[in-house]
């Protein structure tokens, strides 16, 4: 079984369960750190004569992450493609399953078991908090309706204030977020690097939580860890 992946999480997922089945990676997969596969682009840009040129058995793909004219190039080349939708932790399990079964696993990876496991064991949160999250900056945009990292973090008693805007991923001028008053704002280091220097300046008199993208965002082995990770990180913001 040769697999070409067009996401990180889904990479370091197949990586883990089954390794030699990666033949190609984006470049921005970087987990596990020791991938030794073919680098084909970025996930909104792939190199797609060097995906057919590896004549992979399977393309795994998502329809956030990549574009639709893209896959409709691989299709057209011949390639089997598997397209995933996640929107909820829910989802990702289900998703997970399905392509790691794709890929030629023989039975439910145990990190996938314990990470169900995890999220099923979640307590009702002790608090209930507001929060602005942005994603990006110049311009700034936030989390909004229907996503995964919205929804990993209503699990964990935080309700992010644009969970009801009419876009997924809305562009909000700097002066409004801040006018909404969050009880925090949440500040991962990806699709944009958040840093201590570069995101909390922008919100003075506000608790910003510097986060994992990789836990907020990706669904695969990570998600073992991000309730735990990501607690710690809103709680250390409001101390």
């Amino acid at each position: 079984m040769r697999v070409v992946s067009l996401v990180p999480s889904l990479t370091e997922a197949v990586a883990v369960t089954l390794p030699g089945v990666l033949a190609g990676a984006t470049d921005w997969c970087v987990r596990p750190a020791d991938l030794d596969v073919t680098r084909i682009g970025g996930t909104k840009n792939p190199k797609v004569d060097r995906i057919v040129s590896l004549a992979p058995d399977l393309v795994i793909a998502n329809e956030e992450e990549n574009r639709t004219a893209d896959l409709d190039v691989l299709r057209a080349a011949g390639l089997d493609v598997l397209v995933t939708e996640v929107r909820t932790v829910p989802d990702a399990f289900t998703e997970l399953d399905r392509v790691l079964t794709a890929c030629g696993a023989p039975a439910r990876p145990a990190w996938l078991a314990e990470a169900e496991a995890v999220w099923a064991a979640l307590p009702e949160p002790a608090e209930r908090m507001t929060a602005v999250v942005p994603i990006w900056r110049r311009p700034w945009m936030v989390l909004g309706r229907d996503t995964f990292a919205g929804d990993v973090l209503a699990r964990l008693g935080v309700a992010h204030v644009y969970a009801a805007h009419p876009e997924r991923y809305p562009r909000v001028p700097l002066d409004e977020l801040r006018a909404a008053h969050p009880d925090v704002v949440v500040l991962p280091d990806e699709p944009y690097r958040f840093t201590a220097d570069d995101g909390p300046e922008a919100f003075p008199g506000l608790p910003c939580a510097l986060v994992s993208g990789r836990h907020l965002t990706w669904y695969g082995p990570s998600l073992t860890q991000a309730p735990r990770v990501l607690a710690g990180a809103l709680r250390a913001a409001r101390r």
